[in-house]
């Protein structure tokens, strides 16, 4: 891969100055227990989350090297785990024709709010992240403490005291030698690979400016069973909750983010942002349907981050990168002096990055993109306080913020209002 070297959230020194961090971080690495299937290269993969992704990443890793089964499953739902277990059984067995791939006892299904420990706790060696962003903390933080390889989808938090938990587990991760690969797959697809390390080589000269989009239509809405908690609801419903999802901009538009933190080789220090609801009024859900950010990295250089979820409208999700000897679009092109495109071909990214998670366990030289993916998701979170508030927030904001969006889990029958949709100029910055 390509040179994909950033500047730290914090430093370790001072992330060990904050004893609450600080504490995460010793109670998981004396945890012990984290070598990888000693004796063993046999790769089980423990899947936590069986929604659309969720099965999707299953696929991906059992298709990315051989020795990977599908050995366990959990998810809130009993009938998520029931459809998955027959449908990934089905497409294991059959249409790939790898019936060793897939070793899923009815004794390693798990269902309910704790589902996430048994599945980590069942014999999985390779353990997959993909319930809702709101959870990803709470879960990564189990596995890494139990000293499982974990691959896990973005964006990995939702709020400030969520970035500070994987912060403190991506840290613990490394110490252990746990391999760790998130689901921003540009990052293992080979035109992106290509041309940022032109990129980083100059061929554009130095970089002074950009602008990245995700500008696509609107997404489902989910109606509620009337046995279903709130916590279960929201959790169903889970895009149209901030807590949940940490709106669009969060949860789909942090592929952007996390391309142009790659180029840039660091994370923004600052945006100010504009945004709101146009065609999403519908009072059943949370999250906005555009932003607009103004995103300051170091040097002053300035990238305009644009998302937004509006049927009937020009799409675009692309990057862009304006230089001082020309122009790129990271995923395959160089316009200028130096031009190019990118004609290598390559595989499909979303197999990929498992096959590059993979390859480094069974290398014993772990790839670990935990603390990578938390600053990512850390700047579309930055964005969508500096939209919500109408404020400039600096980067130190968004670390430290004291705004907890989950709900408490040890409360699972509660009632979990839905919360005042965001007004600038209103809602606070915390």
């Amino acid at each position: 891969m390509a040179d994909s070297k950033q500047t730290p959230l914090v430093s370790r020194r001072e992330f060990l100055k904050t004893s609450a961090a600080a504490g995460v971080t010793a109670a998981l690495l004396a945890s012990g227990n984290y070598a990888f299937a000693q004796g063993s290269d046999r790769i089980r993969v423990g899947l936590i989350g069986c929604g659309g992704r969720g099965s999707g990443a299953a696929i991906n890793a059992v298709s990315a090297a051989p020795g990977v089964e599908l050995y366990a499953l959990g998810d809130m739902f009993k009938f998520q785990v029931d459809g998955a277990k027959q449908n990934l059984g089905r497409e294991i067995r059959e249409r790939m024709n790898k019936p060793d791939a897939f070793n899923v006892s009815d004794d390693r299904c798990f269902w309910g709010l704790d589902a996430y420990k048994k599945v980590i706790a069942s014999g999985a060696n390779y353990i997959i992240l993909a319930t809702p962003p709101g959870y990803r903390p709470i879960h990564f933080e189990a596995a890494v403490a139990a000293g499982k390889n974990v691959f896990m989808e973005k964006p990995v938090a939702t709020d400030g005291p969520g970035l500070r938990k994987m912060l403190a587990a991506a840290e613990a991760s490394v110490q252990k030698g746990l391999a760790v690969v998130a689901g921003t797959q540009r990052r293992h697809q080979a035109s992106y690979i290509e041309t940022i390390k032109r990129i980083k080589d100059g061929a554009i000269g130095d970089i002074v400016g950009g602008q990245c989009y995700w500008n696509g239509g609107g997404i489902w809405f989910r109606d509620r069973d009337p046995n279903m908690t709130d916590l279960e609801y929201q959790s169903w419903n889970w895009y149209h909750y901030v807590w949940a999802c940490g709106d669009h901009i969060v949860e789909q538009h942090v592929h952007n983010l996390d391309v142009m933190n790659w180029v840039m080789g660091a994370h923004p220090v600052a945006c100010i942002a504009v945004g709101g609801r146009t065609q999403r009024v519908d009072p059943r859900t949370q999250i906005w349907d555009h932003f607009a950010v103004d995103l300051e990295y170091p040097g002053g250089v300035r990238i305009l981050s644009m998302c937004r979820h509006w049927s009937g409208c020009v799409d675009n999700v692309s990057e862009r990168v304006v230089g001082t000897k020309g122009v790129s679009n990271p995923g395959g092109s160089i316009d200028g002096p130096n031009q190019w495109r990118y004609s290598g071909g390559g595989r499909d990214p979303y197999t990929q990055e498992h096959t590059d998670l993979i390859e480094s366990i069974r290398a014993n030289k772990p790839l670990n993109e935990a603390k990578q993916v938390t600053e990512s998701t850390a700047v579309a979170i930055m964005g969508r306080m500096a939209a919500y508030t109408g404020q400039l927030v600096r980067w130190e904001q968004v670390i430290n913020s004291q705004e907890n969006l989950v709900p408490d889990m040890s409360k699972p029958d509660a009632s979990i209002p839905m919360g005042p949709i965001a007004v600038p100029g209103k809602t606070k910055l915390v």
